[in-house]
């Protein structure tokens, strides 16, 4: 992600592309609740299987094959991409599954506790110390948490699934060197094969989406299709904005995409408990400090930056 000043077009270019990208991300629900006739394990076949494709035509648009190529000769590169893509797929499958049972405000909930993750990840990781203001957005995300599994009585299983593991899969493609198409493009390549063997196993054991498309719902064959578009865009959509914004940006845009699930939960008829309403405010409370927190030390930075230059020009 960029750190370096840009000019106001690639500004408001890469404002663009982030807010497309979340947006999309906020609206997936609408999608897979357009499918629950079709069981989350076969949705999520028709989803690796059909980005395959449509991630080879974006990287051929952003010529990008030769990353593509250097990455399947690295060995290290490929053990850590089977790593993220093993990590992702059960993100998705949990996420798929959620939106279709009707549990899209935990999938919600993950996706706002997903940064503090982060902020736990360079404590326990990196040996990195938390200020004063993280302690206190993670203390009000523990305490939200801990009020819905015990005054609830519900733990939040989907929420820190989804949350550990999109931090899990974050962590190991930062640590891969590759851009986040031909990283995608790999680890939907490595997922393929076993995709396409489950769901030809499926095929041999009941009727699936596509051939129930195939028997007078043409719409149902063009949703599942449309899986493969709908995994790659927002990363491109994202990959584009991550090169033109501050990480302060970002970690901005980054919470449009769980309040537009948590208002389609709301939508879709999910019960808002007095439980939810304590769970979420804390954790509304926590994202607010933990920005807050983020943006005043990035100013503070770019002040001490400013002053070490000015010294060493005087």
């Amino acid at each position: 992600m960029n750190t370096h000043p840009q000019s106001p077009s690639e500004t408001s270019t890469g404002l663009i592309n982030g807010i497309m990208a979340y947006t999309m991300w906020g609206f997936f629900p609408l999608f897979f609740i357009a499918l629950r006739q079709v069981p989350a394990d076969e949705v999520l076949t028709h989803r690796i299987l059909f980005a395959v494709p449509f991630g080879a035509l974006i990287i051929w648009a952003r010529h990008q094959w030769g990353d593509v190529l250097a990455g399947l000769k690295n060995p290290k590169i490929i053990g850590w991409l089977a790593a993220s893509a093993t990590i992702i797929a059960v993100n998705w499958l949990v996420y798929i599954a959620a939106v279709q049972s009707g549990e899209t405000m935990q999938a919600s909930l993950g996706y706002y506790i997903n940064p503090l993750m982060y902020v736990l990840v360079g404590v326990v990781v990196l040996k990195e110390r938390l200020r004063r203001a993280q302690l206190a957005a993670v203390g009000l995300a523990a305490i939200g948490v801990l009020v819905l599994t015990v005054y609830g009585g519900q733990f939040p299983l989907i929420s820190l699934t989804l949350a550990i593991s999109f931090t899990a899969y974050g962590y190991i493609r930062k640590r891969t060197v590759i851009g986040a198409m031909p990283g995608l493009f790999i680890e939907t390549l490595l997922l393929a094969p076993i995709a396409g063997l489950y769901l030809a196993w499926l095929i041999s054991q009941r009727e699936t989406g596509f051939e129930q498309g195939l028997a007078g719902d043409p719409g149902l064959i063009g949703l599942l299709i449309f899986a493969g578009p709908l995994t790659v865009l927002p990363l491109l959509f994202f990959a584009l904005a991550a090169r033109r914004l501050t990480l302060t940006t970002i970690g901005f845009l980054q919470y449009i995409g769980p309040t537009i699930q948590f208002l389609i939960a709301l939508w879709d008829g999910e019960s808002f408990t007095l439980a939810h309403q304590i769970c979420f405010g804390c954790i509304w409370i926590a994202a607010s400090i933990f920005t807050f927190d983020a943006v005043r030390n990035r100013t503070r930075q770019k002040t001490a930056l400013a002053g070490m230059a000015s010294a060493k020009s005087s």
